[in-house]
């Protein structure tokens, strides 16, 4: 790495840095369209799966929750080894692990097998959504974070949408579609041999020096990276690495609600559900699978839109404001959608694109608004010397009601009919549109060291932060 030299023009310098930081954070999202694309794929497999291995409901319930289950051990785990390894070990650790199993998937001779195989791609999903934000959001400057952290977003729709459309081109040979993912993952691995590690973790580690060397190659400027190293190790000398007893700290549990809370309703809401099973859903509203396939692959496209979008809006408007703009939109998506599928469903021609359209907009703006934030604030809100195990905790919520949904999804349109889960997930996401607005702060334009200062000072939660201001003004 090299320093910035005192006769360095700013504007390059700054030019430099910039550039440097989105490759680091491009490079380090290869992981989400890792998790994306092996989380998608089954949703496009399954109609090939299902007719070689005469699979019911539950056996792809199954299938489909293997990765998810084996996510949960995952992101537990990364926590603490990131904290003692490093960020970058673990990224490269998810690039490994996603290579493997992807061989594993595609040479799947049973469903035993698969389903092994499958859970050993969900031990590297869920590391990637612990491990990747993370360490993004400790090397990208406050002004940007919200746009380097939602990369890691962008990717995982984008490895959804590839997968969609991989599946279309592929059919009903679904080895190649697992195969496939190992491209990324050796992309990812290289891209991995340069990139430095996490400031704020070699500060942790007491290498000062190491960290202001890639503060110096990140920032463009040594003056700001000293005066960053400097802020950082304030913080850190507060307390030790923590442990997971840790968390339960009275103080950092404004934290722990917020973080798991808003990973929690992600999946609750029925996000997960569509994406895995919305070709399944469709194929019984009348469409053909090819059809299905399309229809769902076309709103995906129109999810790594809206992300693009709402990365650059979560850095203008704020995270919370963000979240409360896009909900409702989604609730009445869900209740139209349910209303269309009374009765034998969609009936008409027009009616079933209705239901795609729907579809679509649900998608749009559910995963285009929890998606966009969940892994952002999750790698925000939690206090440096717990991050890792922290940013573990919200990624053990999103994947265990992930799990929930996966494996109960088929089950509810088969017992409570479509029309009532479309519309059980509109009611939560009513619940989910009110913790946004009572509990989940803005942290939009704030440095790490900010916010846990605001944590320290128990004015995290928005009723605090109006609390103190009319204080204040009084």
């Amino acid at each position: 790495m090299h320093a910035v030299t005192p006769d360095q023009p700013a504007d390059t310098a700054a030019s430099s840095s910039t550039g440097i930081v989105v490759g680091i954070a491009v490079i380090a999202a290869l992981g989400g369209l890792l998790f994306g694309y092996d989380t998608g794929v089954i949703g496009v497999a399954l109609l090939g799966l299902g007719r070689q291995f005469a699979l019911d409901d539950t056996t792809k319930q199954l299938v489909t929750g293997a990765i998810i289950f084996g996510a949960l051990f995952g992101c537990l785990a990364t926590g603490p080894f990131s904290d003692r390894l490093g960020r970058r070990r673990m990224v490269i650790f998810v690039g490994v692990v996603f290579a493997i199993g992807s061989i594993a998937s595609a040479m799947a001779t049973s469903v035993g097998w698969l389903v092994a195989a499958r859970f050993v791609l969900g031990l590297s999903a869920g590391s990637s959504t612990q491990i990747i934000p993370v360490y993004i959001a400790e090397v990208a400057p406050s002004k940007h974070r919200g746009k380097m952290v939602t990369l890691f977003q962008f990717m995982v729709v984008f490895g959804i949408t590839v997968a969609y459309f991989t599946g279309f081109v592929f059919g009903e040979h679904w080895r190649w579609m697992f195969g496939l993912g190992v491209v990324p993952a050796v992309i990812l691995l290289g891209g991995m041999a340069w990139l430095p590690e996490s400031p704020r973790w070699l500060v942790a580690e007491h290498r000062k020096d190491d960290a202001l060397r890639v503060l110096e190659r990140v920032r463009g400027s040594a003056s700001a990276a000293r005066a960053e190293v400097a802020e950082i190790e304030t913080v850190a000398q507060k307390e030790p690495t923590g442990s997971w007893k840790d968390i339960t700290k009275p103080w950092i549990r404004p934290a722990v609600i917020v973080g798991a809370g808003i990973s929690m309703f992600s999946q609750i809401t029925g996000n997960n559900a569509l994406i895995y099973y919305a070709p399944t859903i469709l194929t019984k509203a009348g469409f053909s699978d090819e059809a299905a396939v399309l229809g769902t692959g076309a709103s995906t496209v129109l999810v790594v839109v809206m992300t693009v979008i709402g990365s650059f809006l979560v850095d203008r408007i704020g995270r919370r404001s963000y979240l409360l703009w896009m909900i409702p939109g989604s609730i009445v998506a869900l209740v139209v959608m349910g209303w269309l599928f009374q009765g034998q469903g969609p009936a008409t021609d027009f009616s079933r694109w209705v239901t795609v359209g729907c579809l679509a907009a649900y998608m749009m703006l559910n995963c285009g608004s929890f998606g966009v934030c969940i892994w952002l604030i999750n790698s925000e809100v939690y206090p440096l010397f717990v991050r890792g195990k922290g940013a573990s905790l919200g990624a053990f919520s999103h994947w265990t009601f992930d799990l929930i949904v996966t494996l109960t999804t088929l089950t509810l349109v088969t017992s409570l009919g479509a029309t009532h889960t479309f519309w059980l997930y509109a009611a939560i996401s009513v619940g989910a549109l009110a913790f946004v607005y009572f509990l989940v702060p803005e942290t939009m334009g704030k440095s790490l060291e900010e916010i846990e200062h605001e944590l320290r000072e128990h004015r995290f939660y928005p009723y605090q932060q109006k609390r103190l201001a009319k204080k204040r003004e009084a």
